[in-house]
């Protein structure tokens, strides 16, 4: 191309050179070809004629050389077209052929350099380097970040001034449930049904609704919206920041529910003492009925100190201020001992209850106190809620690194529904009825503690109508 461009060039001022030259020669010869009165009369017609031609010839010469000059000239100039502007302008563009190609360019020796274009290309050399360089850093930064956001657990989206998405990832379009409809601010905060105004957000620093949150299906939605600028401070969009809060706003209502039991639960039998004792002080009642009053001041009390020890003991877990003295034991005696503590109770509804050891169970090494609690309260707790007459089978065993307790009875079981939060703090399945029986809806989470400060587990299978199964499992002791 550039060779192309510097032959034409070339081509053009030979072409106007010769052009020029010969429009003068030609101008001279038909100046001397119409002389008709010469200047010196002296000379004759011939003599005159002979010299006109002379110097016709002479012009015809004279044109012939300057032609031949003007050809050197023009050759010279095409020479120093092409060293000091052809060549430096293809080095320049193969650079960048290299540079396009991937590959790396070859500077010359300064010293090597012997004009001012030479220089020219040595600084567009360095020039191009360096560029490649910082397109290569911008393009290893542009996708680490977009790693980063590929992969945030929060959702991202990036909206220009007209409300068109600039950038979404897949949290944020998981989050909000979005499709391929969804392709600007209106249609995506119009489905959600919320009432955010992107020029409000842009234009008011203050707004106080820049950040809001959103029930969208089962989730709890967290919108963070914080305008960004251009380089001339500018507004140039907003960012939205999805965050999904759902587990605190459970465990926030978790909170509160339980807030509201405790209180529920300690102003029951405090209402009951002081009403009591407050009859007792006001008017005089025979032995009987004094007897029957404090019996009823009694039993709330120690339903009240029962509730305060639960919660005292679930605190020291959470804590982590229980101090476990470990021991190595036999989970099976263990079973048959709490069976036996429990035997009145049993009877008292005539439950048939037996316990099984099925395997040679090696010794489990653990808080023999905890483990104990929790055997009473699961035994306890199939007791209450077996109806008269009912079976109770308690089956312990190994498997595997674990020694397990197998609990089964044919009680009236618990809901599919509730199965997912019996381990709640007083969640009752009927509260009525569990109130009625002396729980304090702690029991289950007590036990969930201790298991799972000695390494265990528990699980809980049942159908309503049909009884409950209940299995602990607890990691043996392995010698050698």
């Amino acid at each position: 191309m550039i060779k192309s461009i510097q032959t034409k060039i070339i081509l053009i001022f030979f072409v106007l050179g010769i052009v020029m030259v010969s429009a003068l020669s030609f101008f001279h010869i038909m100046m001397l070809e119409n002389i008709s009165q010469p200047l010196d009369t002296s000379l004759s017609q011939v003599e005159i004629s002979q010299l006109i031609e002379a110097q016709i010839s002479q012009t015809k010469i004279i044109t012939v050389i300057a032609i031949g000059i003007f050809a050197i000239i023009t050759l010279l100039v095409g020479y120093f077209i092409s060293k000091s502007v052809t060549k430096p302008i293809n080095l320049l563009i193969q650079n960048a052929q290299k540079i396009a190609a991937g590959e790396e360019i070859e500077i010359e020796d300064s010293d090597k350099k012997n004009t001012q274009i030479d220089e020219l290309v040595n600084a567009f050399s360095l020039m191009t380097t360096e560029l490649k360089q910082n397109l290569n850093e911008m393009g290893k930064q542009k996708k680490q970040i977009e790693t980063i956001l590929l992969h945030m657990t929060d959702g991202i989206i990036a909206f220009d001034m007209e409300g068109n998405i600039i950038h979404i990832n897949p949290a944020a379009i998981n989050l909000l449930n979005l499709n391929e409809q969804d392709k600007n601010f209106e249609q995506i905060f119009q489905k959600l049904q919320a009432d955010i105004n992107l020029e409000k957000i842009v234009y008011l620093e203050n707004w106080t609704s820049s950040e809001q949150r959103l029930h969208v299906g089962e989730k709890y939605i967290n919108l963070l919206f914080a305008p960004f600028q251009d380089e001339n401070d500018r507004p140039a969009g907003v960012i939205v920041v999805i965050q999904d809060i759902t587990e605190h706003v459970k465990l926030d209502n978790m909170r509160k529910e339980f807030v509201a039991d405790v209180s529920h639960e300690l102003k029951t039998p405090i209402t009951s003492i002081m009403g009591y004792a407050d009859t007792l002080l006001e008017s005089e009642y025979d032995k009987e009925m004094q007897v029957k009053f404090l019996g009823v001041i009694s039993s709330e009390a120690r339903r009240m100190a029962k509730l305060v020890t639960d919660l005292l003991t679930l605190s020291r877990y959470d804590n982590k201020k229980v101090t476990k003295e470990e021991s190595e034991f036999d989970l099976g005696e263990l079973t048959k001992k709490c069976l036996e503590r429990l035997r009145f109770e049993i009877e008292k509804k005539n439950h048939h209850a037996e316990c099984f050891v099925t395997a040679n169970v090696p010794p489990v090494h653990a808080d023999k106190y905890g483990i104990e609690r929790v055997i009473l309260n699961i035994i306890s707790n199939s007791i209450k809620y077996t109806p008269d007459n009912g079976t109770i089978k308690i089956y312990v065993g190994f498997v595997y690194n674990d020694a397990y307790i197998k609990v089964i009875d044919n009680g009236i079981g618990i809901p599919q529904d509730d199965l997912s939060r019996i381990f709640e703090r007083f969640y009752r399945v009927d509260k009525a009825r569990t109130r009625e029986m002396g729980g304090t809806g702690l029991g289950l989470s007590i036990a969930k503690e201790i298991l799972t400060q000695n390494h265990g587990s528990i699980d809980i299978k049942s159908e309503v109508g049909k009884g409950t199964e209940v299995v602990i499992r607890i990691p043996v002791n392995k010698k050698g």
